[in-house]
């Protein structure tokens, strides 16, 4: 444990201009948010007309909302930890290069990706409004360069001694599962991490069923269903240290969380009999099959169709990047069964069992075929398209027992499933971090250790900081969804923001290793690989920008 910094001196100060700094960005937020309701909901409701028409300044919005709560949540967290006596080296580092970076990001631009800048003048932020936070004394009060160079200094001396900050859990069990899921990781699976990944191997079964007996599949569900009956933020912890171990692990236990919660809310008392119980033990391992070729997030263009005929749908279409889709024994299938012009409102969701596929027979169902899709990273589990030809599913099968209410079943999962994605990214950006670290202290360059050189520890000093906020960002968006909060715009932002640091990190740390980075037997070029997924599934980044603008100009009025 590092040595405490007291409550009242250095760390007061800091606090204190922490503080002054959110109120400012708070303010500028404000003032962004009014400008822009101006133009994007003239009539007091967002028109998504002209939020498409601006769609640069929109998604400049949702960044710059992210990056306030990001603030909020990492000064909260510093809060907590001070109050409690553990305000550390690291942490105190970690506040004032976010806090700097951030708040001149704000008012100079923030990358929404690696080539689009938006910046306050995109957005139409009023004159007065950034001249006052231009003005806020603790901007260039945290932004000192010499402070700056310190906080590098003393955060880079903490992590090399293994210490990435205090997560402020407050509470046992929790830091204990996370601690338990981190050793398993690290003797179950990273050792093997980089030979799944190089023969795109699906992760052995084996391992499967010892992810089962630890309780993963069943995080979530209630215990009278034969679950664990934890909440969000137990599955951001679980989520977050086997995807540090390997993303295709970490992401195995979302396929089961998103079909347990459509299942928990929107199923029959049959349905919940029968399928919770054997979701949570890991005996039926599901997989979603939403996507399809031609429609992607355009949910209310889906084609896939659902005939019935007596007591059986037969199924006709095609589906794409259906993740574990041939090892699976049950789909969430998302098909449509009224008609094209109904929209979302024709959608239902099956439940659709489905035999176990083999290397010589992916899909041994009547009426089922298809193909794996070869991907760059984010092995594991496999890719899939799925074609369907009169496959039969029983009419006994429709969640819910009501047509028409799939869509609507599956908006109500994707809180959990965002704060989950969101994990799996911070678990990605952390085993990038401590790559990146491991070799920067390895590696001799002109008669020192490469961290010793000011571009390399600031990048590292930065990455830690980054993960550490998003992290924060994540718990609290889990401990809305606990607390049975709205959190659609909260789960949005930590995804946006965890899945850009993923990448960030991922890319960072190649770069410190430099050539040998790009060497694949360097655990490195994979995590890079898989990290660059992060920003696309479970709602692209511009479609996460779209809906968090929709929300927060929804809330203005």
């Amino acid at each position: 444990m590092p040595d405490t910094i007291p409550a009242r001196g250095p760390a007061r100060s800091l606090m204190d201009q922490c503080g002054a700094l959110l109120a400012a960005a708070e303010r500028l937020h404000e003032a962004t948010r009014h400008a822009l309701s101006g133009l994007l909901a003239p009539e007091g409701k967002p028109s998504a007309k002209l939020i498409e028409k601006h769609q640069f300044s929109a998604h400049g919005l949702s960044w710059q909302a992210t990056y306030v709560e990001a603030l909020r949540q990492a000064l909260a967290w510093a809060g907590r930890l001070q109050a409690d006596g553990m305000l550390g080296a690291s942490e105190a580092a970690m506040l004032r290069l976010g806090f700097a970076e951030y708040g001149q990001q704000l008012l100079g631009g923030i990358p929404m990706s690696q080539s689009e800048m938006i910046r306050p003048g995109d957005m139409g932020v009023p004159a007065e409004a950034l001249a006052a936070f231009a003005a806020e004394p603790a901007l260039a009060a945290l932004a000192d360069r010499a402070g700056l160079e310190e906080a590098r200094l003393a955060l880079v001396a903490e992590l090399s001694e293994g210490r990435f900050g205090a997560l402020g859990l407050d509470d046992e069990m929790l830091q204990a599962t996370r601690e338990q899921f981190l050793r398993f990781g690290a003797a179950e699976i990273t050792p093997f991490a980089t030979q799944w990944h190089a023969k795109n191997e699906l992760i052995p079964i084996e391992l499967v069923g010892k992810l089962a007996e630890m309780g993963v599949f069943g995080l979530t569900v209630p215990e009278e269903f034969g679950g664990l009956g934890l909440g969000k933020v137990a599955m951001c912890l679980v989520s977050e240290a086997l995807s540090g171990a390997y993303l295709g692990v970490g992401s195995l236990g979302t396929r089961s969380e998103i079909a347990a919660e459509l299942i928990r809310l929107g199923g029959t008392e049959e349905q919940k009999a029968r399928w919770l119980g054997v979701i949570a033990s890991g005996e039926v391992l599901p997989t979603a099959v939403f996507t399809e070729p031609n429609t992607g997030s355009d949910l209310g263009s889906l084609r896939t169709r659902a005939v019935r005929e007596g007591d059986v749908y037969k199924i006709y279409g095609a589906k794409t990047w259906i993740t574990h889709g041939s090892r699976s024994d049950l789909m969430t299938l998302l098909v449509r069964t009224g008609s094209p012009e109904d929209g979302y409102k024709g959608l239902s969701m099956l439940l659709a069992e489905k035999p176990r596929g083999t290397p010589d027979d992916l899909f041994p169902a009547k009426g089922m075929s298809g193909t794996e899709i070869h991907v760059l990273g984010y092995r594991g589990m496999k890719e899939y398209e799925i074609g369907f030809d009169g496959f039969e599913v029983p009419v006994t099968a429709l969640l819910g027992g009501v047509e028409g209410q799939g869509f609507k079943q599956l908006m109500e999962t994707f809180e959990s499933a965002r704060i989950q994605t969101a994990a799996r990214a911070l678990g990605v950006a952390q085993n990038a971090l401590e790559l990146g670290l491991s070799y920067a202290k390895d590696r001799g360059q002109f008669g020192k250790q490469i961290i010793a050189f000011p571009r390399v520890h600031a990048k590292l000093a930065f990455m830690a900081t980054e993960t550490m906020m998003a992290r924060q960002l994540s718990y609290y968006a889990a401990r809305q969804k606990d607390a049975g909060r709205r959190c659609d715009i909260e789960a949005g932002m930590a995804k946006l923001l965890a899945a850009r640091i993923a990448f960030s990190n991922a890319d960072c740390a190649l770069q410190i290793h430099g050539g040998n980075g790009y060497a694949l037997e360097y655990p490195i070029s994979r995590v890079l690989c898989d990290a660059r997924i992060l920003s696309i599934f479970e709602g692209a980044a511009e479609i996460q920008a779209q809906v968090i603008a929709r929300g927060l100009l929804g809330r203005i009025n």
